[in-house]
């Protein structure tokens, strides 16, 4: 039996976009009994697995054509223009809980558009907040995930930069510089969000308090990913779990603090079930 010093980051965990996301989610759960929702409402499978036991029924862009008469929730990373116009042809209710951030971001791109800006875009490949700020250019805009992906020697000599809200602000205004070397006038629009972006640094110094830190987050979400390269970073002792049953005892030796942190889409009850699991240790 080892006796360990475990800590929950009562900073950790859902942003305000998620929990909008989820509460509307649970509402109509709670009404209906079921209730459509456009991708994984979080990208965390433990608590997708939760909320569709409740009944929330997962739908790709695809079944949503097959879709008519029905209420459909919006997550919080938003969609493309083109998915509200398909709700208008098949009668669809949209339950917009696209995060605010995310739908700031999305009209202050379509306002570049319209000016024909050329926009870059920082963002992955594919992910959902990305292909809904696409929708706002027609799918003009180039997306990178990588500054290595940019033939630098042949960018246009005026750009617009912006960023996928759940970046890391220190990539960004290095790739900001970069770009301006090269000679590149760039007009830059931090889009990161602050509830994001200040995460890095509150986590720096919560990793660096403990002997190891247990980071909880679902595999598909970008931000666990940034958010995990931080702590790691900080503290070499960090590990990345998605459940308690991860958790692995060799980790640990006898009077070890243990700090248990997670993305903003880790619920906080997850965090609560991996310090159980320590407890027994």
């Amino acid at each position: 039996m080892m006796n360990l010093r475990v800590h929950i980051d009562q900073h950790s965990g859902f942003c305000f976009g998620v929990v909008y996301a989820i509460e509307m989610a649970e509402e109509i759960l709670d009404e209906q009994g079921y209730l459509y929702c456009l991708g994984d409402i979080v990208h965390n499978d433990e608590e997708v697995n939760r909320l569709t036991n409740k009944g929330l029924r997962i739908i790709d862009h695809e079944e949503l054509k097959t879709l008519t008469d029905e209420k459909v929730l919006i997550r919080a990373h938003g969609e493309p223009p083109s998915t509200y116009e398909l709700a208008i042809n098949n009668n669809l209710t949209l339950i917009d809980a696209s995060c605010p951030v995310v739908l700031k971001l999305q009209n202050r791109i379509k306002n570049s558009y319209d000016k024909d800006e050329t926009i870059y875009i920082y963002g992955k490949h594919g992910h959902a907040e990305v292909i809904g700020l696409l929708g706002q250019t027609s799918n003009n805009a180039v997306v990178f995930q990588d500054i290595n992906e940019l033939d630098l020697d042949t960018l246009p000599k005026n750009l617009t930069l912006y960023s996928q809200t759940t970046k890391s602000t220190d990539k960004f205004y290095e790739i900001n510089d970069i770009l301006r070397e090269k000679g590149i006038t760039v007009n830059t629009n931090d889009t990161i969000c602050r509830q994001v972006s200040n995460r890095d640094k509150e986590l720096r110094d919560f990793a660096d308090k403990f002997d190891k830190i247990v980071f909880v987050s679902g595999t598909k979400s970008s931000n666990g990913k940034v958010l995990y390269n931080v702590c790691k970073e900080k503290n070499p002792n960090t590990y990345f779990v998605s459940n308690a049953e991860q958790v692995d005892p060799a980790w640990f030796n006898e009077n070890d603090s243990v700090g248990i942190c997670g993305a903003t889409s880790t619920p906080m009850w997850l965090m609560e079930d991996v310090k159980n699991r320590l407890e027994t240790f």
